[in-house]
């Protein structure tokens, strides 16, 4: 292992990690060997504190950060990514930790990862507050690196959203993503890359720009749009999180048992990236609706008589906002 360059690396990291604290952080500098984090300020005003965590990565579109040599947005992608997955239960992030691994370590590329981590927990409201960062030779290729992330949230115990009160006949609505967030891409990539012989360098009239940046279009985060519905009301009975799995595996986690839901394909339409990924690969439809977002980054359960204002409401935090379909009887995702 290059000691000097790990200690050029955390050196660069530093201010971008100084960024994103916030008052619960008790850690006086980076390097500790643990990160510290106080629940006083953040359990004010609640009567049964629940922590949530989460961890994840950003699978293959580490690949096109690789190809692209474009490594400041896919931390990002990881901190957002990762605050979706717990803001469906309710949560408000509190501090996220990184793990990133490469073979060799280059101190521009680690601060670049690290800045765009950084930049999404200032985004989010949360603080970096520790991770690790591992140069490991012979396990990775040249240029290649791993990514990965946890985080811890709060929510009070009362309005976690769990899904349970969700009946047949509610509301489905859904909240537009920016491309395919951090799912998909060894279906995408074999489909553009090698089946259609595109080049990440080519300009697309459909999508009004390179593949190389549709395809690192920032995983959205819904934070900013969601919590402050949840504190203010009680309309939002349940949330999904569209990742692997698409509308397929993941509505179904947020409903109760024997409960499905009825999309209308006709509320939206389904964004040139996604269309494009299904010419060129020659993948069916069903399909892609089991892989892909297919342009919904997050689905909003709500009852019939609260659909309007979670809308308005959505529509007013600057988010694409589309009623998508209703609850119904019969289990799983059906379409219309």
């Amino acid at each position: 292992m290059d000691i000097d360059a790990a200690s050029e690396a955390v050196s660069r990291m530093k201010r971008h990690i100084s960024s994103t604290r916030t008052a619960g952080v008790l850690s006086s500098s980076v390097g500790n060997f643990g990160g510290m984090f106080s629940l006083a300020d953040s359990t004010a005003g609640l009567f049964d504190p629940v922590l949530v965590s989460s961890i994840d990565g950003v699978g293959t579109k580490l690949n096109v950060a690789f190809a692209t040599g474009r490594h400041d947005t896919i931390g990002r992608d990881l901190v957002n990514h990762c605050v979706n997955d717990i803001l469906v239960q309710g949560a408000k992030p509190l501090f996220f930790l990184d793990y990133f691994a490469t073979g060799v370590l280059r101190p521009d590329v680690a601060e670049a990862v690290v800045k765009g981590l950084s930049d999404g927990c200032r985004s989010a409201g949360c603080a970096l507050i520790g991770g690790e960062t591992a140069e490991m030779p012979g396990l990775y290729g040249e240029g290649e690196y791993d990514l990965a992330g946890t985080i811890v949230g709060i929510v009070d115990r009362a309005k976690i959203v769990d899904g349970s009160s969700v009946v047949p006949g509610d509301t489905v609505i859904g909240i537009r993503s920016d491309g395919l967030h951090t799912n998909g891409y060894s279906l995408a990539r074999r489909a553009l890359l090698e089946d259609a012989r595109y080049k990440l360098s080519d300009f697309i009239p459909s999508l009004e720009t390179t593949l190389a940046d549709a395809l690192l279009w920032p995983h959205r985060c819904y934070a900013g749009a969601i919590l402050p519905i949840l504190n203010t009301s009680s309309s939002i009975k349940s949330m999904a999180h569209i990742t692997g799995g698409g509308f397929v595996d993941n509505i179904p986690r947020c409903l109760p048992g024997g409960l499905g839901v009825l999309i209308d394909r006709s509320t939206w339409e389904v964004p040139p990236l996604f269309r494009l990924i299904q010419t060129a690969g020659t993948v069916s439809e069903s399909e892609m609706f089991r892989v892909f977002n297919m342009g919904i980054g997050l689905v909003v359960i709500t009852s019939h008589e609260d659909a309007a204002d979670v809308l308005s409401a959505l529509t007013q935090s600057g988010e694409q906002a589309i009623k998508l379909g209703s609850v119904t009887a019969e289990p799983g995702v059906a379409f219309k």
